[in-house]
């Protein structure tokens, strides 16, 4: 037997089109707009650098495709969130969240990262802030609420 819970229903349209909704949904829209293209192109710069070691390691490739993964997963949950998805405001939360805290550690801890990826995953960082900011501010919040 499966019993599960029913799924809440989406948020009503008529409270995603209110002003102070539609701002905060398309600000996260920019703002991870923004992390995914700056993933997309650091990963695009690593295809080019590739022949330099120096530049370009193994941990670099694995860092860029994680978040590059995680741009993408990002990007999809708040354009379904925009639509009202409840599950997806939620998981934008929690993987927001735990990109910034790991790109926190990757700029703060000496390691294999090079200067310009601890830069690049920086302004990454800021960008996701930003989206926390906005993704846990209370209007937000009590849109989401479950009925």
């Amino acid at each position: 037997m499966n019993a599960r819970s029913p799924r809440p229903a989406a948020v009503p349209a008529e409270a995603l089109r209110e002003p102070r909704s539609r701002k905060a949904l398309h600000g996260m829209k920019l703002l991870i707009g923004g992390y995914l293209a700056l993933s997309v192109l650091t990963l695009a710069a690593l295809f080019v650098l590739r022949g330099d070691a120096t530049v370009v390691n193994e941990a670099v490739w694995v860092r860029v495709g994680i978040v590059v993964a995680s741009a993408l997963l990002s990007f999809t949950f708040v354009v379904r969130a925009a639509r009202g998805s409840r599950g997806a405001y939620r998981r934008l939360r929690i993987v927001s969240a735990v990109m910034v805290v790991a790109i926190a550690v990757i700029v703060a801890v000496p390691g294999p990262f090079p200067l310009w990826l601890k830069l690049e995953q920086g302004v990454c960082g800021l960008a996701l802030l930003g989206v926390l900011v906005v993704a846990n501010g209370s209007h937000l919040r009590a849109l989401f609420a479950a009925e």
